[in-house]
């Protein structure tokens, strides 16, 4: 399956499941036989320019699109293996966001109280050999973007990803680069993944393991005893592994 981190609208969301951006953003783009497998979609700010609905509603329209709701959680087992994916709605957790109700009128309508519990009760359940969670927005990151976006989601989201000591490893988007971060205090593999286009030049912060501008995509391949996700640059070369081990 395919994971996609918001955005996949850039930039002002669709109006309907039948707008045309959804030929030219997704389907004409991604149009090649192997991408004909589940793609678990993610809402990005841009998503939230549109009609937010829309985008989970075209589940009912593409075989390959899987959006059940606006954060859910999946579970894979393979050869005696078993990994959980946890996808959440970040803009609504983001004051900036639902402050802008002319420019976001979705996100301020979405209980931020409903899906801090909600993820909260997932974590404190799961048992799966490996645990990654998936939003938009980074945690922690190098980017010009208001440093504000990523303390929201510090005091509510990572708080609860290290609550229980089970998540591996968090993925994003959002600021078109390659990046992974460890922060002091907590086991998690921060990585951002979202210089498949508009990709924008980075540099090392506090924490930094890797970054890079390049564009590319990341793979990840898990066993029982490791999970690791390759950052793969547009002419196939692995630039980066996060590897994680039992």
């Amino acid at each position: 399956y395919i994971v996609t981190t918001g955005d996949v609208h850039h930039f002002e969301g669709v109006q309907s499941v039948h707008d045309p951006l959804w030929m030219t953003n997704y389907e004409l783009i991604y149009s090649h036989p192997k991408l004909m497998v589940p793609w678990l979609a993610t809402l990005g700010n841009h998503e939230y320019r549109g009609d937010t609905n829309a985008v989970l509603d075209y589940s009912n329209i593409s075989r390959r699109w899987v959006m059940p709701d606006r954060y859910y959680t999946k579970v894979y087992k393979e050869d005696g293996a078993s990994i959980r994916l946890i996808i959440i709605d970040t803009s609504p957790l983001i004051s900036r966001y639902r402050k802008s109700k002319v420019n976001y009128k979705d996100a301020y309508l979405q209980s931020e109280e409903a899906q801090i519990e909600w993820l909260d009760s997932v974590l404190k359940s799961a048992t799966e050999d490996w645990i990654v969670v998936a939003g938009h927005h980074p945690i922690y990151a190098d980017t010009s973007k208001s440093k504000k976006e990523r303390t929201d989601l510090q005091q509510k989201v990572d708080t609860v990803m290290r609550k229980y000591g089970n998540v591996d490893m968090y993925l994003c988007g959002h600021i078109h680069n390659f990046q992974h971060i460890r922060v002091e205090g907590s086991d998690i593999d921060y990585i951002v993944n979202s210089s498949a286009a508009l990709s924008r030049d980075v540099e090392a912060v506090e924490g930094t393991q890797f970054c890079s501008p390049k564009v590319g995509f990341s793979v990840v391949t898990a066993d029982k005893e490791s999970i690791c996700l390759h950052m793969i640059d547009d002419k196939g070369r692995v630039l980066h592994t996060v590897t994680r081990t039992k």
